[in-house]
């Protein structure tokens, strides 16, 4: 505990010792407000004060006026002793109805401010209130008429959920109930804050009031373990969060920081009970409390200045609000369409006991193995990869101003080695664009690429060896295959670490030096020689455009380990590839098995077939004729039987059992009979990147755009990008030519332009406005082509003497380029 948390605390026992508590039934003996309490002077209450600091006493809640200022606490408080509303100690929607119809009649609210301001402050008295009632005399009559066994059963039900203090022991271990079910009639809740709202005097009772409530009820979560004593407590942020108007500008300001960081106290099992509670409100409640967040967020945001010496890591509103997000973000998860089953099972290496030089070199935080979990999906047993459709978009949780002003090496230095003491945003990864979470995995993959050189080099040392600090690929671009395949399986047997090197490949009898260039290029050749329909590896479907698995196919499994292992360098070595799987090979890599629902975009025409199967009204056994077993065509186009289950073919389809058969159907077209080949290609994805925060930081359609950058071209904002070099700039007449020409292209020419220029037709992460790209000048006007660095992205252009001169050399050299040489 920091000395000025500890002086705030001692300051309230003190407070408590000679002003007392203002409740005049207070039974606390170290409270002036007790009747058994000794009066005490200054000097003896600051010593036991101290004291009871020490052993963490009892501290009780003050009720004082929210507007009083403390030297006029003792006179508002003798006023309110003499107020017909004085004997409120807890808000019910019948209370509060009753003050509203005495001010309305009065014209006067200042009973009604008073009482919602020492209500909403203290927080054992809005603990209390808006409680579900008691069921009516009607329905006790009711069960009175039912068994003695039923009315036990309904009487012990009734204890349970009426129970306002701490809940029995036979709910849980630690007392917390199972059940996230809230004592706080949320309807009656709404219809108040409906009524409160309306009155403008009242608007900044709740402000102050949150004010003076939050610091106390912070203080009791982080020191005096209050959730656990009474779970109730979670009451007090319900009702608060039910304010429509916390967006609003006065609760910007201090009142919602203050809140958040009070909430963001509360501990793991509360925040999983609020996120089950919140995902039952329904999608306009709970996007009003991610706008809420998010708007702190941003307002917190424009309204101050980062940079290196003030991160928004060490920012405590912004912080407390983004772990509040967190909250929400599972709640929009349960809340919608969740698929907890269907999980592909992890082969998982054994632990081995030995230390590993990272561990000796005390560098083992830094590279530690396995992927995170967040301790609130743990504890909610709920994954995002588990959401078939969330009831917001994640897309919607991710807040532009902070991936603005984010410092990544920063952030990621506290992702990977102080995560205890500093927080980083990628533990709520939700929050942060792709591009972000990318630069985060780059410097992961970069760190780790220098750690292998280190080891590397210590290793040689000791066994006086050549150093290779790289992951060397020596190539012939006719064997490409044949050459890499045997590399590639030879080190991930015997040093499947060396494939977390850096990728550098050589094309034999070629000159090109690897940059980054040879190595696109050594990538999209595997892809060209693997996806080739004559191997047979994968079926190609000529509507979608997307390749699958061949479940009959006669190459080996190291064909397809090799395909993961290049599809996991890609990524850990920054290419982009020209790849076309559908989405669910991504959310299987994540872990997810295929479902019904997944067939939609890889076998859109069984999907259409199996759906109609599903709705259709008539008979399905006249009309259909379909039994559990089904067919489909080897590799030579025979036809293939396979019984969905024992003697399938003497089962046939009907109404009670077709969810059943699609069920069947689609887990073996997308996981049975694929099940060799896909482990294979998970097997070589997972080393290269077994060890890295890709699944903790991505979602499957993220991955996707990891691997295959972006579809769409923006050769505008590429254009914005540019730099210029050798005596170019953007207003030159041969660069204004340049990309009239360029915008003046087919899709297809410019995605040959973007291929011949950056060694691939995509566009990176973020989209081509993230491509750096630069164009030199290459001598004045002569018959010479335009060359390129793939590695740099760099456009070496003669100052051509006309515009269509220009277009056509442009276009001989982007449709005929291939292969490197030194220039």
């Amino acid at each position: 505990m920091n000395r000025a948390t500890a002086k705030r605390l001692i300051e309230r026992y003190f407070r408590q010792l000679t002003e007392g508590c203002g409740n005049s039934n207070c039974t606390n003996e170290f409270c002036a407000s007790c009747s058994t309490c000794q009066p005490l002077g200054n000097n003896a209450a600051a010593a036991k004060a101290l004291e009871l600091f020490k052993v963490n006493a009892k501290l009780c809640d003050y009720y004082p006026s929210v507007e009083s200022r403390s030297d006029e606490n003792s006179r508002l408080r003798r006023e309110m002793s003499t107020e017909e509303f004085s004997d409120v100690h807890y808000l019910t929607e019948h209370t509060v109805c009753r003050i509203l119809s005495v001010c309305e009649e009065e014209g006067n609210y200042s009973a009604l401010v008073r009482v919602i301001g020492r209500i909403f402050s203290n927080a054992d008295a809005l603990m209390k209130s808006f409680r579900k009632e008691e069921p009516s005399a009607a329905a006790k009559t009711l069960n009175s008429l039912k068994s003695k066994g039923e009315e036990k059963q309904s009487d012990q039900s009734s204890e349970k959920k009426l129970s306002s203090s701490a809940s029995s022991p036979d709910e849980t271990p630690n007392g917390i109930p199972n059940s996230f079910e809230s004592s706080v009639d949320i309807d009656a809740v709404r219809r108040v804050y409906d009524k409160l709202l309306s009155v403008d005097q009242v608007e900044s009772a709740l402000v102050n009031a949150i004010i003076y409530l939050t610091p106390n009820v912070e203080l009791d979560l982080e020191y005096l373990d209050v959730y656990e004593a009474n779970p109730d407590y979670l009451n007090i942020f319900i009702i608060v969060m039910e304010n429509s108007n916390l967006h609003s500008p006065e609760y910007l300001e201090v009142a919602l920081p203050l809140f958040c960081k009070a909430m963001s106290k509360l501990p793991l099992t509360a925040l999983a009970r609020l996120s089950k509670l919140w995902s039952t409100f329904g999608l306009p409640h709970v996007r009003r409390m991610m706008e809420t967040f998010q708007q702190l967020i941003t307002f917190t945001v424009v309204s101050n200045e980062y940079g290196v010496e003030n991160l928004i890591n060490d920012d405590e509103t912004v912080v407390a609000a983004t772990k509040c997000l967190r909250v929400v973000f599972y709640a929009i998860i349960l809340g919608g369409e969740v698929d907890v089953e269907h999980n592909e099972e992890d082969d998982e290496d054994a632990e081995s006991d030995e230390l590993t030089l990272h561990e000796l070199l005390g560098e083992d935080r830094l590279y530690k193995k396995g992927p995170r979990v967040d301790p609130l999906e743990k504890e909610l047993s709920v994954r995002p990869i588990d959401s078939v459709k969330p009831l917001i978009p994640f897309e919607d949780f991710v807040n532009e101003s902070v991936n603005e002003v984010i410092e990544m090496d920063k952030d990621f230095t506290f992702f990977k080695v102080n995560a205890e003491t500093k927080f980083s945003f990628q533990s709520c990864p939700f929050i942060l664009s792709v591009i972000t979470k990318s630069q985060g995995l780059y410097y992961d993959n970069r760190i780790r690429m220098y750690s292998e050189r280190r080891l590397t080099a210590l290793y040689s040392m000791v066994q006086g060896q050549q150093p290779n600090p790289y992951l060397k690929l020596k190539v012939r671009r006719d064997h490409i295959i044949d050459d890499a395949l045997v590399r590639l399986e030879m080190i991930s047997m015997e040093n499947p670490s060396d494939l977390k090197k850096q990728l550098y490949v050589e094309f034999e009898d070629e000159q090109g030096v690897d940059e980054g260039g040879v190595s696109k290029e050594f990538f999209q050749l595997v892809l060209e020689e693997i996806f080739n329909l004559d191997i047979g590896m994968f079926t190609y479907d000529n509507d979608t455009k997307l390749f699958w698995f061949n479940s009959s196919s006669l190459e080996n499994e190291a064909q397809y380990t090799l395909i993961g292992i290049v599809l996991g360098l890609a990524i850990y070595n920054n290419c982009i590839l020209d790849v076309h799987f559908p989405m669910v090979v991504y959310r299987k890599l994540m872990g997810k098995k295929g479902t019904f629902l997944d067939l939609s975009d890889s076998h859109p025409v069984l999907y259409q077939s199996l759906k109609e199967v599903l709705e259709y009204s008539g008979s399905l056994e006249e009309d259909m004729m379909l039994t559990f077993q089904i067919s489909h065509t080897d590799l030579f186009g025979n036809p293939v039987l396979y019984d969905l289950k024992e003697k399938g073919d003497q089962i046939p389809v009907t109404k009670e059992n077709r969810q059943e058969f699609v069920h069947l159907y689609a887990d073996y077209i997308l996981n049975k009979s694929v099940e060799s080949q896909f482990k294979a290609f998970k097997k070589g994805f997972l080393m290269v990147t077994n060890e890295s925060p890709l699944k903790y930081l991505f979602r499957p359609e993220e991955v996707e755009l990891l691997i295959c950058g972006s579809r769409k071209l923006d050769f505008e904002a590429l254009e914005k990008t540019t730099e210029y070099d050798g005596g170019y700039t953007k207003d030159s007449q041969i660069i204004k030519d340049f990309w009239e020409t360029i915008h003046s292209f087919g899709e297809e020419q410019k995605r040959l332009f973007l291929q011949f220029t950056t060694g691939t037709d995509r566009a990176p992460v973020g989209g081509l406005g993230k491509l750096k790209m630069i164009i030199a000048k290459n001598g004045s006007d002569s018959d010479r082509l335009p060359t390129s660095h793939t590695c740099f992205n760099a456009l070496l252009l003669p100052e051509y003497s006309s515009k269509d001169k220009l277009k056509e050399r442009l276009l001989k050299a982007i449709t005929y380029a291939k292969g490197f040489g030194m220039l």
